[in-house]
């Protein structure tokens, strides 16, 4: 693919994507195993790849038809996993991550993919792209695993900013149904807010101020708050979307990755263990591997930094090509949809109506 190459090639409209191939613990080799896994499933898929340019031609040659369909951007500097982002932001211009939010920024690709250092990437994406109008703190999404129809339930923050305030988390509750109405198509989601119990005198004196916020600003940006919900809703078919901190929200994301893992080791252990158990394993084969899919962190690996003007998906640091190839899938998923056109309309809509309706409740009768 040369520079600047056109997004249209014999009347097929391409969806191009930003990698940084340098990022995460393992390299680009998973990256670009990722990639190859991506494309196969997704022809229409073309690729600005930025990064060691020796290594990733190596790597890229090795797989069939790939180098047709990647443009290679060399960049010198890595961003290293525990850099400091004020660090990276003073001395990163010339790092992979670098130039792969600058050819969002520049229009040249539509979503920016980076398994790399977390911070560094929000600090980068957050000073490059910009906030949008109205958007104090970004936040980070995440898909949760849900008994919900999509499969599927939001959560945000899960790591872009510790802090989070009242008006903070009422503008996640704001995002996170433009984006479940986006990304999952459900027209009026509902919105939990996480907490220690799902009684009203319980938690924070924060949480609770959040909660009157969004509760009034429910109907005006057309959505349903359900109230305070606990950890064990994260999975249920109660909610649609969950709001937090990104302190909670990252350690509860992480908790669940773990839990999954160890169910899915424990399995495979239980029934390799016996004879017996591993007739059994055959006799529920489809059923395991149906249940193993599902639980896999891999697969639903990517989070979508939100109040940005652009997307970016942060993929886990240790992923390999299957969470890469996911990633990547979820990045393809949101182009094609317009998802940031949409996502930045609806937040300012929902941003003054909601504010015209706590206004109104505030004014004296």
């Amino acid at each position: 693919m040369s520079d600047g190459a056109a997004l249209t090639e014999d009347a097929v409209v391409h969806t191009v994507l930003s990698i940084d191939a340098m990022g995460g613990d393992l390299g680009p080799t998973s990256v670009v195993a990722g990639l190859s896994k991506a494309a196969a499933k997704n022809p229409q898929l073309r690729f600005i790849v930025h990064g060691n340019r020796p290594e990733i031609e190596r790597l890229i040659a090795k797989k069939r038809g790939l180098a047709e369909i990647c443009e290679i951007r060399h960049a010198e500097g890595v961003v290293t996993m525990d850099a400091k982002p004020s660090h990276v932001m003073r001395n990163g211009k010339d790092t992979s991550m670098w130039s792969t939010i600058e050819a969002v920024r520049a229009g040249e690709a539509s979503v920016a993919v980076s398994c790399g250092n977390t911070g560094a990437l929000m600090a980068i994406s957050t000073i490059r792209l910009r906030r949008l109008e109205g958007v104090n703190r970004p936040a980070i999404a995440c898909l949760w695993p849900s008994r919900n129809p999509s499969g599927f339930n939001v959560m945000l923050d899960v790591g872009a900013d510790i802090r989070a305030d009242a008006e903070d988390l009422l503008q996640y509750a704001l995002m996170g149904a433009s984006y479940a109405r986006n990304g999952l198509d459900l027209p009026r989601p509902r919105i939990g807010l996480l907490n220690v119990g799902t009684e009203e005198h319980k938690g924070k004196a924060e949480l609770k101020v959040a909660a009157d916020l969004i509760a009034r600003a429910a109907p005006a940006a057309d959505f349903e708050f359900v109230g305070f919900v606990e950890g064990g809703d994260l999975p249920s078919d109660r909610v649609d979307v969950i709001v937090t901190d990104g302190f909670t929200g990252n350690i509860a994301l992480k908790t669940g990755e773990g839990t999954a893992r160890m169910i899915r080791e424990r399995l495979s252990e239980a029934f390799k263990k016996t004879p017996f158990s591993r007739i059994a394993a055959l006799l529920a084969y489809t059923s395991l591997r149906r249940l193993i899919k599902r639980i896999d962190p891999r697969r639903v690996n990517g989070g979508v930094f939100l109040g940005l003007n652009g997307t970016v998906v942060k993929s886990h640091g240790s992923a390999d090509a299957t969470g890469v190839a996911a990633a990547i899938n979820l990045a393809a998923q949101l182009s094609a949809t317009g998802f940031h056109k949409r996502l930045a309309a609806r937040i300012a809509q929902s941003e003054a109506a909601a504010s015209l309706a706590i206004q109104k409740e505030e004014l004296p009768q």
